[in-house]
């Protein structure tokens, strides 16, 4: 899935170029929403919630969902698209730009009256005009599973992907196995929202202070590897909510307890 971070970018180069603009190209490539045009309505935002993706265009929200592979290209007309057409899912023209997202894991199209009635389950956003740490604390101190799954869970705070909670847990020196209740949940939402929000204007993600190669990061994706602080080598599991959510964790079994 992806990170908080990554969708914020996207919706930031999405929002520079339509917003505004009028809709002179739309097509979505899902049997569900394929007959659906808006074209001459008015782009008036893209915006992020947690990992969702928001075009308010005319009355209508169109919802795109990265999952794992999916993105969002931004082209001139006429420029050669970085991808196969095939893989494109969603396409926003207006005069001056084509917006084609790609592989995308989920799209669809409704009334954005109704957004807040579909959104409002998520927690409150990291990286969002409404964050509200508090109330993110208080979510986590009700979850009482590993920290890693309640991390990870957007209901309890929106944002934050594997790679951030597999981070947050190794700086925290916490086990990501141990039990939420027995974690400094608000030192451990400070430091969520203090590296996402470093991070949302990066073009390389960064939660080491390092941008050398293989040193962005501490421990994820780093299993076998060193510990870049004492030396141990970094281990690799895979927790879930349920069989059907599990990812993958890195740990150090020296710094984290």
């Amino acid at each position: 899935m992806p990170e908080g971070d990554t969708v914020f970018q996207a919706a930031h180069r999405l929002r520079q170029a339509l917003a505004g603009e009028v809709v002179s190209g739309f097509d979505l490539r899902v049997p569900a929403f394929a007959t659906v045009d808006l074209r001459g309505e008015v782009v008036h935002d893209v915006i992020p919630r947690g990992k969702h993706l928001l075009h308010h265009i005319g009355d209508h929200t169109l919802h795109t969902h990265l999952k794992m592979e999916g993105l969002w290209h931004v082209y001139q007309p006429g420029e050669h698209w970085r991808r196969p057409a095939w893989k494109a899912r969603a396409i926003v023209s207006t005069e001056h730009w084509v917006t084609v997202g790609f592989e995308l894991g989920l799209v669809e199209v409704f009334p954005s009256r109704e957004d807040e009635e579909r959104f409002g389950w998520l927690g409150p956003d990291l990286l969002g005009p409404d964050w509200e740490e508090a109330r993110a604390i208080r979510n986590l101190e009700a979850d009482g599973r590993e920290i890693h799954v309640a991390l990870l869970d957007q209901r309890n705070l929106a944002g934050l992907g594997n790679e951030y909670v597999n981070e947050l847990c190794f700086i925290r020196g916490v086990l990501p196995t141990r039990p939420s209740a027995e974690v400094d949940l608000p030192g451990a939402v400070r430091l969520g929202y203090r590296l996402i929000n470093a991070n949302r204007d990066r073009r390389n993600r960064v939660t080491t202070g390092d941008t050398r190669p293989g040193r962005k990061t501490w421990v994820y994706g780093r299993d076998g590897q060193r510990c870049l602080r004492c030396g141990t080598r970094i281990q690799r599991g895979k927790l879930g909510a349920d069989p059907t959510a599990l990812r993958d964790t890195y740990w150090c079994p020296h710094c984290q307890t």
